[in-house]
């Protein structure tokens, strides 16, 4: 038996944690499938490399990224097919969290291929635990789209949910989005996990504003992880109660969004989440088929 129960000679795809920062957070077993396995994909080879040279590993390996997944699926299904063993790693962290290998993932399942997933390093909810948020639900989102507006559009679609959300976010742009959560959100309690598992590691606390204070004092360095409050229940009945499309109709809501710049299809969502319908109803509505 080889791995998570599979059998020699069967094509298998490993789905292998490595490590966000420090090396030693490798498992034993992450450690024996990526020397056992006939090839190990990677997001970023170079990368990669240092972690295998670190416990002496050799297996062959092919790059996997966003810009060749589809090309390199194909490819791979036909060595899984004739029993290959395949792991797939990202350059830090659980493979797939914000990262690239859904595709394959995908492909595997409906061709029959076994996907054998290993727990490993998370750069979110390492954060979480350590945040003061842990221990009940969260909603992890990862990197927010960098146009503003479509950033607006998913800021206004996750300010009421009451739990903690997580974000990805590079160094050079975090301080703009705490603004920006800043503004259009409450002041709320957040969090910035900087440096996971590194020397340098360390969590500045405290209010929105605070953070970004802090942000254009100082800037912020390496790998960040932003931990946001949930939305409290005196923001949700003071959004209820000082809704702008208070009086109108679904379809005065749904124009009153194409007159800021929005596409008829996000105005139809965004229309359908204010008043808490489903998105078929709206639509009815608007083309007058109810």
């Amino acid at each position: 038996m080889k791995g998570g129960g599979a059998v020699l000679g069967h094509g298998m795809l490993y789905l292998v944690p490595t490590p966000i920062g420090n090396l030693e957070d490798m498992t034993y077993r992450a450690t024996r499938i990526l020397g056992e396995v006939d090839l190990i994909l990677a997001e970023d080879t170079r990368q990669t490399r240092k972690l295998l040279s670190h416990y002496g590993i050799h297996t062959p390996m092919r790059s996997m990224h966003e810009h060749n997944e589809e090309k390199r699926t194909a490819e791979l299904l036909a060595t899984l097919h004739d029993g290959g063993q395949c792991a797939l790693v990202s350059d830090a962290g659980t493979p797939l969290v914000s990262d690239p290998g859904e595709r394959l993932v995908i492909a595997c399942i409906h061709a029959g291929v076994p996907v054998v997933p290993l727990p490993g390093a998370n750069a979110a909810v390492t954060a979480l635990v350590a945040s003061g948020f842990g221990g009940g639900p969260f909603h992890f989102h990862g990197f927010l789209p960098r146009k503003k507006k479509d950033q607006k559009e998913t800021l206004d679609r996750l300010r009421r949910i009451q739990a903690p959300i997580i974000f990805y976010e590079s160094p050079y742009r975090l301080t703009s989005t705490i603004e920006q959560l800043a503004e259009t959100w409450a002041n709320r309690e957040a969090v910035v996990a900087r440096e996971l598992t590194k020397h340098y590691e360390e969590f500045h606390r405290g209010p929105l504003e605070e953070l970004a204070r802090i942000g254009r004092e100082n800037g912020w360095r390496g790998e960040c992880c932003l931990i946001v409050a949930g939305a409290s229940d005196e923001e949700l009945e003071e959004d209820q109660t000082s809704l702008w499309w208070k009086g109108m109709s679904v379809i005065q809501h749904v124009n009153a969004y194409e007159a800021m710049g929005w596409d008829r299809k996000a105005a139809l969502k965004q229309c359908a989440a204010d008043r808490k319908m489903s998105k078929n109803d709206v639509y009815a509505i608007y083309h007058g088929l109810e």
